[in-house]
């Protein structure tokens, strides 16, 4: 399963990180971004996993900031 690590990536660089990868990825389905504890983090995310009608579920509890992309 391929990962990204966003830990010491900065707010305005999310975007394309995350949506470079999960493009770039997409055949590997399903792929996991680690956001970390930041809430900021995972809403930021989440806006990418939205705008490219991305299915996604997100950890809960000791999981939470893993989010794990099923289908593009």
């Amino acid at each position: 399963m391929e990962k990204l690590d966003l830990h010491g990536v900065r707010h305005h660089e999310v975007d394309l990180i995350v949506e470079n990868f999960i493009y770039l990825n997409q055949q590997q389905a399903p792929l996991t971004i680690i956001c970390g504890n930041s809430s900021r983090m995972v809403e930021l995310v989440k806006k990418v996993l939205d705008r490219s009608n991305s299915e996604y579920t997100e950890g809960k509890g000791f999981d939470f900031g893993r989010i794990t992309v099923m289908k593009l």
